[in-house]
């Protein structure tokens, strides 16, 4: 007999599963049984590979394309998902592109754009997505944060605005979804391994990781399986840093 998966039964959408820590993400959740959906703004071929490759051992995924900073193509992905599945359990909110300059430089354009990619996506995404997690006695919302934007950076002000954003988002939500049966957690990833990736950020050159290295995709994903899991029910409100060490040995 084959043992049931954890997650089995359990529906999961990924925003920016096309990149690099969210496709790895979306491949942890659907092995350990999740039916998931794979989102991107307009990388249809990339999602499309992610979808076969899931497929390939046995997985079962879709793919909806969304901007989710437009709350009716927000509502279009949460549709995708409960129509093709018949529920939804969890939501990993993983969007937002890198972004630095010096707070001078910076026009306000840029700073809505960012802002709106990184922090007003996760508010449309939870607020669609809470009628359908609080169906079945175990949603999950996990906002992807930084390891990086809980210190002081130079040059990464609207990052570190916007993930710390996340991360009080994640607490107050924590609370106030808590009668729901909705854990709240915010995962925050330091330096992780990027095919094609330059040198790593002045604040990881100066500051360097304790443990000698970089995580893996894989290592980061495991962590957010487990806290959509069964066995992580009675943590909530968490700030969980996945970094090797380098976050608490600078503090």
């Amino acid at each position: 007999m084959s043992v049931k998966k954890e997650l089995e039964g359990m529906v999961a959408i990924i925003t920016g599963s096309t990149g690099n820590i969210g496709r790895n993400i979306a491949i942890a959740l659907a092995k350990a049984g999740a039916r998931v959906v794979i989102n991107g703004r307009t990388s249809g071929d990339i999602a499309s590979q992610v979808v076969s490759e899931i497929e390939a051992f046995g997985g079962k995924a879709i793919i909806c394309l969304a901007d989710v900073t437009k709350e009716e193509q927000v509502k279009n992905l949460i549709d995708a998902a409960v129509n093709k599945f018949g529920r939804l359990d969890i939501l990993i909110n993983n969007v937002g592109p890198a972004s630095s300059g010096a707070i001078t430089d910076i026009s306000y354009k840029e700073w809505r754009h960012y802002m709106a990619t990184k922090l007003d996506s996760a508010f449309l995404c939870i607020k669609a997505a809470v009628p359908y997690l609080s169906e079945n006695g175990c949603g999950v919302i996990i906002n992807i944060g930084a390891s990086s934007a809980h210190t002081g950076n130079p040059n990464r002000s609207v990052d570190v605005a916007a993930k710390m954003g996340l991360a009080g988002l994640t607490g107050a939500l924590a609370v106030e979804l808590a009668d729901r049966k909705i854990t709240v957690n915010c995962v925050a990833p330091g330096r992780i391994q990027k095919p094609g990736a330059t040198s790593p950020s002045p604040h990881f050159q100066t500051k360097p990781i304790p443990v000698g290295r970089e995580g893996t995709p894989e290592e980061f994903s495991e962590t957010v399986r487990f806290l959509c899991g069964p066995n992580s029910r009675y943590t909530t409100g968490q700030t969980l840093h996945v970094n090797g060490g380098w976050y608490v040995s600078i503090n």
